[in-house]
């Protein structure tokens, strides 16, 4: 891709997920029927978080799994599943399950390294002593490594079951799966390890500053770090939070822009010992965003751009910001709806 202007063949959109605890099921099911009404907007794929000890989708893959049966058409994602928390091989079993179930529309979003409140979980998820676990990229693969379908043992190796003797691998066998599998990027050393070993790349508006106080330099060079390595060929999704208020009522505006002026501070400089920076939200009018995104240096590398939705609005307002986005910004940037949905509607 050349030049400045952006050019966008798949628009995503990522939810929290959230719920009141008193009451998760309504919260969970308001969030089924918004992936449904992306489904419906043209949206072509809709990712999950994956959050523990929170009031959000602890189980992605529960969660998915309900959606394969929601939707039809719409590509279906996790971002992120902490790697360090899950066996491997069960793992791989429920992911190729909901793939199954899905008819190949699975998205599968991971992280590795020491996860969020390991002091709290680890003891629980690993049963007793958890210090000396492996958390590392190791384990990443291992998970890989079982969704290729190869058979356990040597060729020599049955085992008896209902069916008769037959050899085993993990099942179900969700082909296709291994190609969608996605690594959360967000260091030099993540986007390239990401790139070497062949996985698709999320970046969002969160990344490590290295060598650079600028988010957009600190983004670039990993892009191009992870291009170098390998990924040149796989794609790449790019995450921003947008929040166009041009439907929303005066005071929905005033709540929705008050919310970016609470987080703006935090993108003036690197945070913690992590030195982390942010990126601006994009809270405004649709052409307010769309000069925004235009001047993102970002935006013109990749094809795949995915919505962010703050964690702290209403059901409502999820769905009028997916329809400002998608009706009035995505087209502005090359986005076209597919022609089969163009043609239904």
């Amino acid at each position: 891709m050349s030049g400045n202007t952006p050019s966008i063949s798949h628009i995503g959109f990522l939810t929290p997920g959230n719920y009141a605890e008193q009451d998760p099921l309504f919260g969970l099911e308001q969030t089924l029927q918004l992936l449904t009404y992306g489904e419906e907007l043209g949206f072509d794929s809709a990712w999950a978080r994956q959050r523990h000890l929170e009031p959000g989708i602890s189980s992605a893959t529960a969660f998915l799994a309900a959606a394969t049966q929601r939707t039809s058409r719409i590509e279906l994602g996790t971002a992120v599943i902490p790697i360090g928390y899950e066996s491997p091989f069960r793992l791989a079993e429920d992911l190729s399950t909901v793939d199954v179930l899905s008819r190949g529309r699975l998205n599968v979003g991971l992280s590795a390294g020491r996860p969020l409140h390991a002091d709290l979980i680890g003891p629980l998820a690993f049963d007793g002593d958890w210090q000396n676990h492996d958390f590392s990229h190791e384990r990443v693969l291992r998970f890989t490594d079982n969704l290729k379908g190869t058979y356990l043992g040597d060729e020599n190796t049955i085992i008896k079951t209902p069916f008769g003797p037959q050899r085993p691998r993990l099942q179900p066998y969700a082909n296709g799966l291994i190609d969608r599998i996605w690594y959360g990027g967000g260091s030099l050393r993540s986007a390239s390890w990401a790139g070497k070993n062949g996985f698709n790349l999320l970046i969002g508006n969160v990344t490590s500053g290295e060598e650079t106080d600028d988010f957009f330099t600190a983004q670039s060079r990993q892009l191009s770090a992870y291009r170098a390595a390998g990924g040149a060929e796989r794609r790449v999704a790019l995450g921003r939070v947008i929040v166009p208020f041009d439907s929303a009522d005066a005071a929905t505006r005033r709540r929705y822009s008050d919310y970016a002026a609470g987080r703006h501070e935090r993108t003036l400089s690197p945070q913690g010992d992590r030195r982390t920076l942010f990126a601006r939200d994009l809270v405004g009018t649709s052409q307010e965003i769309i000069e925004r995104l235009r001047a993102d240096p970002i935006l013109p590398q990749v094809r795949e751009l995915r919505l962010e939705l703050p964690y702290e609005f209403e059901h409502d307002d999820y769905r009028q910001i997916l329809h400002d986005f998608v009706t009035r910004i995505a087209p502005a940037l090359g986005w076209k709806i597919k022609a089969a949905l163009r043609a239904a509607s």
